[in-house]
């Protein structure tokens, strides 16, 4: 039987306020790169298919927010983390970039 955890989410207006009071944090963008070139948040980009492969640029020791397009792949970025390699300081951008745009920039091209 599969694990359920409750997964910690952030809004973009708490991420937003985080990046204006420079909160030490890291952000994890899981989208693909051309996606991520397109428009992003200043994340980091590691798409979701390396997650795994590539969880040593995580930090482990401050909080992480993972954000894609929607919520749904850093949703599952987050799962495969907590899951297999028990971090806990994960957060969810709820609503993705999707969110950012329409609550702060209705004119970012989103893919």
């Amino acid at each position: 039987m599969e694990k359920y955890f409750f997964m910690k989410e952030i809004t973009v207006e708490e991420l937003k306020e985080k990046i204006d009071n420079q909160e030490d944090f890291q952000l994890i963008d899981v989208r693909e790169p051309f996606e991520y070139e397109m428009s992003n948040l200043g994340g980091e980009n590691i798409p979701l298919a390396g997650i795994l492969i590539e969880s040593d640029k995580i930090a482990t020791d401050k909080p992480v927010i993972i954000q894609c397009r929607s919520g749904a792949r850093s949703a599952s970025a987050i799962n495969q983390l907590e899951q297999q390699l028990g971090y806990e300081n994960l957060y969810n951008l709820k609503g993705g970039i999707l969110a950012w745009k329409a609550a702060f920039d209705p004119e970012m091209q989103v893919y």
